[in-house]
This record gives structure tokens, sequence and C-alpha cells, in this order.
């Protein structure tokens, strides 16, 4: 088998990469290869409509009341400027190595099979849980909605009862059900209800920002960074962040440390734009489109987060506000039922295109590992009709339908926080090898300051792991090491690459 310019075909079989020509070749197979239909207003439509979502609609009230009061605004603007270094470097690759997969693909092609492999076992977990998380925040909008009209669940079916300790979101795990459908059924399809529901969204937001506006009082923002507090947590150690364990501190929350702290949750808020990667194959012109649909989406949302944080924060003092659906239980607290209402059904269905684009970003990336053989082939195959992913779409479909009825986001947003920048920090070196390693490729979109930018992105994206939770790491750290076990025992021996240096009559078919 030939080697493409940049692949690597080593004693270190883990080392090996995957060229990005060998890579854009793959999606010629008529069997295996996507289509090409989306534009850079459907890319843009995505990240929007993927990035304002829980971080407005259910985050915000949680991390306020619990980690950072008012400052919440500026954890947002801490979490946006992370995004920004990383963003940049995103873009880069996008439009280099237009191919589905987003990290891992870039991984591949610039550090190598098993970094290929770990991160696309960290975005798998990453978009699951992710998936599951939006699906619980758009189940308690509804219940909200509900509740108002005088419709109520049972609480068995509503998460987990208080009174048996066990329950099932029914209403998370048919919404997943339901977008899963959507998207086996194409994605010029998911592109339009995407655009619809955006719409929708985006009204809602405003919405808050303009009417909440004028019940914004100054003394709800009296103090903006409350005076550190001591945890109270019963886990003690495991639920301080890992920054404060490593100097010595002593666990606090809010103070400016809870700034950082809050930065490193809400940051959950941000991770669309790193899915719209995952559609560069879709991409009529992935070169001009990616970074168009990248950067302009994570800058429209960054002044959004922060407008909306300062309203709500300033409607209603940030101990008093609730964590399933701040937003709405703020329009309540002074006395606008109405407009309370509204917004929980604009939030309701807006939180379906967080999900959708989730699971969508997902399936591409289990798609592209499939195909490369590191995960089992028969994932990798399209519809006939609707040249979709479908297999790898109904399987992950099901799964986070199933963990969208058994969680809840307090347990798992700090876990999809670790995964994203983890996976950040791979995309940001991975741009400095290739630019070494391949200085004769095409790149329509350039980084600037190349090492410079990279490495400030690795160092901020590193800042806010290391204000996660030392729980959050260590479950992090378990799931990666299950993925190093089944590289071990099933992808690196069925890699395509691996088969490619064997003799043909030794080729796995």
């Amino acid at each position: 088998m030939p080697v493409a310019p940049g692949g690597h075909r080593g004693p270190r079989q883990w080392l090996r990469t995957k060229s990005v020509e060998e890579s854009i070749l793959d999606t010629d197979d008529p069997e295996r290869g996507l289509t090409r239909s989306l534009t850079a207003l459907d890319l843009t439509v995505f990240g929007v409509g993927v990035v304002i979502g829980t971080g407005i609609f259910v985050l915000t009230g949680q991390v306020a009341r619990t980690t950072a009061g008012p400052s919440v605004a500026i954890s947002f603007a801490v979490a946006g400027a992370v995004c920004a270094l990383a963003a940049l470097c995103y873009a880069e690759f996008a439009s280099t190595v237009p191919v589905a997969g987003s990290a891992y693909t870039f991984a591949y092609a610039s550090l190598g099979e098993l970094s290929a492999w770990i991160i696309g076992w960290d975005l798998l977990l990453e978009l699951a849980l992710g998936c599951a998380v939006v699906a619980v925040g758009w189940s308690g909008y509804v219940r909200s909605l509900l509740d108002s009209v005088g419709w109520h669940l049972p609480s068995w079916l509503s998460g987990t009862s208080e009174e048996t300790g066990f329950g099932f979101d029914l209403l998370a795990c048919v919404l997943v059900l339901a977008l899963t459908a959507v998207l086996v059924a194409g994605m010029k399809l998911s592109a339009r209800v995407t655009s619809t529901v955006v719409a929708v969204k985006v009204g809602v937001v405003l919405l808050v920002i303009i009417a909440g506006a004028f019940f914004v009082t100054a003394d709800n923002f009296d103090p903006f960074i409350p005076p550190a507090q001591g945890t109270t947590d019963g886990d003690g150690g495991l639920r301080a962040p890992v920054i404060q364990l490593i100097s010595g501190y002593q666990p606090t929350t809010f103070g400016v440390l809870g700034v950082f702290s809050a930065a490193a949750v809400v940051f959950f808020a941000f991770i669309g734009f790193d899915v719209v990667a995952t559609a560069a194959e879709e991409t009529r012109d992935p070169q001009r489109d990616m970074p168009r649909g990248i950067l302009g989406s994570l800058a429209i949302c960054t002044v959004l987060y922060v407008a909306v944080s300062l309203v709500v924060t300033g409607m209603r003092k940030y101990t008093e506000l609730t964590v399933d659906a701040p937003l709405a239980d703020a329009f309540k607290a002074v006395g606008q039922p109405f407009w309370a209402g509204l917004i929980s059904f604009g939030a309701a269905v807006g939180l379906t295109t967080v999900c959708m684009i989730l699971l969508l970003g997902q399936s591409r990336v289990f798609f592209a590992m499939s195909r490369d053989g590191l995960l089992p082939p028969v994932f990798s195959r399209v519809h006939p009709r609707f040249r979709t992913p479908y297999r790898s779409t109904l399987l992950l479909g099901v799964v986070v339908a199933v963990l969208a009825g058994c969680t809840s986001i307090s347990e798992l947003a700090e876990l999809v926080n670790i995964g994203t920048l983890f996976a950040f920090i791979v995309v940001a070196l991975g741009v400095v090898v290739l630019r070494r390693s391949r200085p004769d490729l095409p790149r329509a979109f350039r980084t600037p300051l190349v090492p410079a930018l990279p490495l400030a992105s690795v160092l901020a994206s590193l800042w806010l792991m290391l204000n996660l939770p030392a729980e959050t790491w260590a479950r992090f750290g378990a799931w990666m090491a299950l993925g190093v076990v089944l590289y071990a025992w099933y992808g690196q021996r069925r890699s395509r690459l691996r088969r490619g240096e064997e003799p043909p009559e030794h080729r796995v078919p």
C-alpha cells in the first residue's frame, strides 16, 4: 500500500500518522463518504444552535448560586477567551483537513494513531454526556412549562424521585430518540430544523436581555464577587478544584478562585464550535466556510452569554436563583408569569438544537473511527438513500437516550468540560506539529502567532482543567484508561494503517 506524503509507517505503530491526503481520499468512497450539502450559513446556524443552550438556560443559575455569584458574567468572558484561542486552532485544521471527526481526525494527521484514539474516545464521552445533560435541562424547562398550565408528570417519570430515590426522565429520553430519527433522515433536513429552531432561541435570548433589563436591581449585584467561603461539600477534598489542592489553599467557593472555578463549569456552554468542525466533510466549501462558521458563532454567542448572565443575576439575588429553570423562574419572581412561560417555551425549543448537534458530532466521530478500522467497520456504512451514518447514529442515540433518562446535570457537566478542554489541548499541539511536519500543505486559514498562540491555548485550557474537582479528574482518568485498554485489544490490531503494513495474505478483510 503506497504511503502518501506525511504518512508514517515506523516500528512504533502507535505513533503512525494518517496523512491528510489519505484522510481526504476516504471521503470519495461511495459506501463510506458523506454528502457535501452544508453552506457557511448552515455552519453558523449550527454553531449558534449548539453554543446557545445549557450555559444560559440551565447552568447560569446553578453556577451563580453555588460558585461565583453575579461575577458569573466574568466567568463566561474567561471561558469565551479560552475558547477563542482554541477556535483559531480548530479553524486552521478544519479548513486544511475537511474530514469528519474533528479533533480525532486532526490528531491522526499530526500526533499519531494512539493520540487520535485517545481523543476520539474522549470526544465520544464529551458529546454523549453533553447531549444527556442538555436533554435533562430541556426536560426541566418543559416540566416548568407544563406546571404553569396545571399539568404535572409523576415524580418517578421526571428524574430521580425524592420519595423513592429512583426515577426515569421520560421527556429527556423521548427527545433524544426523536432527534436521532431526524439525523438519520439527512443532514439537509437537520439543517432546516436547526435554522427554524435557532431563530426562536435567539429571539428568546434577546427577550431575556431586553425585557429583563427593566427589572434589574443594583442591590442584587452587591457584592459582585462574593467573599470566598470554605466549602461544606460532604466529599471534602474530592470536590475541591485540583489547583486548590496543589497550591495548598483551603477549598473555597466564591471569591476570585470561585470565578475561575465557575469558568471551568460554564465552559460547557461553549463546546458548540468544536462540534461544527465534525461537519467539515459535509460542507460544500470547507476551506472558506469552516473558519467563518467556527469563529463567527463563537463571537456572537460570547457577547450574548455575558449580557444574559448580567441581566439574570441583576433581576434576582444570586442566592435565590434556581437550578432547573433559572431564567423563567427569575421572571416569575418579579411577577411576570407571561414572560416566564414564553421563556420556558423558547428554552425548551432551543435546547433541542443543542441535543441534535451534539448527537450529530458524536455520530461523526464514531463514524470516522470506524472508517479507520479503530472501531467495528459495520458502523462506517452510510444509508443508501439518506447518505448518513445511520448505524452509528442509531446505536449512539439509544445509548444517550438511556443516559438522559438516568442522569443529572450536576454530576456530568464537569466531566464533559474536562473532556472538551483536553480536546482543545490536543488540537493546539497538533497545529504546531503539522506546521513543522507538513509545511507544504495548502492552508486556507492560518492560525496567527504560531507557536505562541497555540501554546497560550494549551496553558489556558490546562488552567481551566485544574479548576475542576479532583473527583472529575479521577472519573476522566478511569474513562481514558478504559480507552487505552480497548485500543490495545481491538483498535491497534484492526487499524487500516496497520493492515496496510502487513503482507496481503495476512491482511484482515
